[in-house]
């Protein structure tokens, strides 16, 4: 029998299985809420496969994955695989009306994507409206049978996800901001593995319970699936070694605290070292931007010692205070990428395109905004506000239908101003459907710099197609000429999503080999949805293997 018939074959009888169908569906959902009446509270969610979070996908590196998603929602749906490079497959990348047009209720589209070179964890969501909020789970991607971690084997291997709650609808939610033109209501509670926590007058649900063996050592895949807040995480009494980000590995270290942007993820290793009992987990808000309103509850969840009763005291932790930068920058600053020999770190020297993208807030007239008094809030990079297209940019750019999107998206800021300082009188952003236009293989240095518009704000950022390196991160305006001689080019942490620090800026480096239409956005969904976002086209080469694959037949139709 011929080799590539036999992986063929095993790819379908492994995947399949696991992987064949995932039915996006309305599901009663009871869920315990820390609020201000202390109750329990009962609302319909959507979900995948009626679990709260979905249900976790296992794969390996360089296994092809098919996902059938079959739509019995009201609403329509996309799904996207947040940190997979989609090499030469964008039809399966899933940002609707970028990539394709959403799954419309009753239909169903199945995605098909090879995980090439790339081991760790990684997540899934829904990438429309705010289905987010509900419609996510952790995308598992073991190293190829055979090959062992680049640190010690654990005992135990454990997904662990941090959420939001809204006791409301969250679609009613933005869709009543959008109408006043002012900010979202907060969420209620943050979750951890789809529980808040013990909340008075709810006995029956404690929150998540992580039990352990005293002397074993836990991998804990940790992932923010929020969609507004960056979280901090840690464990009463334990220490956290942090091995991989963004399924990439980086060099080891201990540290008590690590913070999450949503979208990033973070694998990290626990030894059950302590004396048997019971400790606290817990995630709460990161924001120290002060003009910025958050949910401030911590969700907790416990660390149980094997032979620990239920009754047992637990061993308490304090949360870093929200506003905690210091906490927050000592993780981000201690991340390096691993750069050994089997895992290199291939950062480009040479840069074709020297980019300065600002991000940030801005004001627009809104005749219908009462509550904001003829205005509304919005979001631009480079003071451009992104329009939604009703057709894909990507079918737009394979089928060269006009009158989608143009290329002519600004490389730098169109008015150079005191970025981080006193704002500029004007507030307005400009609307369009723009892109920047990359040739295949070309190489880019993009400085991502925050602004102090309305309120300077750490952006996380997700670039959709690629894994790119941190080569620079400073407070202030970035100052080509003497911040560019401080970049590490030689193990920079790699990453798909990155955090703009408030009032500063960071600089990333990528190689533009994967053609195709590549969402870049902001992964606060309220940012987002008020248009801080924009795309990069990547030509196709000129090998057999430089363009991009045709679309598949059962590509959704708007």
């Amino acid at each position: 029998m011929n080799s590539n018939w036999v992986r063929a074959l095993v790819l379908v009888v492994c995947i399949f299985p696991v992987l064949v169908e995932c039915r996006v569906r309305n599901y009663k959902f009871n869920v315990v809420l820390r609020n201000k009446t202390k109750l329990c509270s009962t609302k319909s969610i959507v979900t995948v496969n009626g679990k709260f979070p979905g249900p976790t996908l296992y794969a390996r590196e360089d296994d092809t994955v098919l996902v059938k998603v079959v739509n019995h929602v009201s609403y329509n749906v996309s799904i996207h695989w947040h940190g997979v490079r989609q090499l030469r497959t964008g039809w399966a990348d899933g940002p609707a009306y970028i990539t394709q047009c959403p799954i419309q209720t009753g239909q169903s589209y199945v995605y098909n994507f090879t995980l090439t070179g790339q081991r760790g964890t990684l997540l899934w969501h829904a990438h429309i409206l705010w289905l987010r909020s509900t419609v996510h789970g952790a995308l598992v991607i073991l190293p190829k049978r055979g090959v062992p971690y680049p640190f010690p084997k654990p005992d135990k291997e454990v997904v662990v996800i941090l959420a939001e709650w809204w006791k409301s609808d969250t679609e009613a939610v933005i869709n009543e901001a959008l109408q006043s033109g002012l900010a979202p209501n907060v969420s209620d509670a943050h979750t951890i593995n789809g529980h808040p926590g013990s909340v008075t007058n709810c006995s029956s649900e404690g929150g998540f319970t992580l039990p352990v063996q005293s002397g074993n050592t836990y991998l804990l895949r940790i992932i923010n699936a929020a969609l507004n807040e960056e979280l901090f995480f840690k464990i009463a009494g334990h220490t956290l070694t942090i091995v991989e980000v963004d399924a990439t590995y980086v060099k080891p270290v201990k540290l008590d605290t690590i913070v999450i942007a949503p979208g990033q993820t973070t694998n990290v290793l626990v030894t059950a070292n302590q004396n048997s009992g019971k400790y606290l987990v817990a995630a709460s808000p990161f924001m120290d931007s002060p003009n910025i309103t958050v949910d401030n509850k911590t969700a907790t969840a416990t660390l149980h010692y094997s032979g620990t009763l239920a009754n047992s005291p637990t061993t308490l932790t304090l949360p870093p205070p929200q506003n905690a930068t210091a906490v927050a920058n000592k993780f981000i600053t201690s991340l390096r990428s691993l750069n050994s020999k089997k895992y290199p770190t291939k950062v480009p020297l040479k840069v074709d395109h020297k980019l300065l993208f600002t991000v940030g807030l801005g004001i627009n007239p809104c005749a219908t905004c009462k509550a904001g008094n003829g205005s509304r809030a919005v979001a631009s990079v480079n003071n451009v506000t992104f329009v939604m297209p009703t057709t894909a940019l990507l079918q737009a750019h394979f089928f060269n239908i006009s009158g989608v999107f143009t290329t002519d998206f600004p490389g730098r800021p169109p008015h150079v101003f005191n970025y981080t300082g006193t704002p500029p009188s004007v507030l307005q952003t400009n609307n369009g459907t723009k892109a920047y236009k990359l040739s295949y293989n070309s190489s880019v240095e993009l400085v991502l710099q925050d602004t102090g518009i309305i309120a300077p704000e750490n952006h996380p950022v997700h670039l959709h197609g690629f894994n790119f390196f941190a080569v620079g991160r400073g407070l202030g305006n970035y100052n080509p000429k003497t911040d560019r001689k401080s970049f590490n080019l030689v193990d920079p942490v790699e990453r798909n999503t990155i955090g703009v620090p408030t009032g500063g800026w960071v600089a990333i480096r990528f190689l533009a080999d994967n053609p195709g239409v590549w969402f870049m956005h902001c992964h606060l969904e309220v940012h987002t949805t008020w248009g801080l976002k924009m795309a990069f086209v990547v030509e196709n080469g000129k090998g057999p293997n430089e363009s991009l694959l045709p679309p598949p037949s059962d590509l959704p139709k708007c």
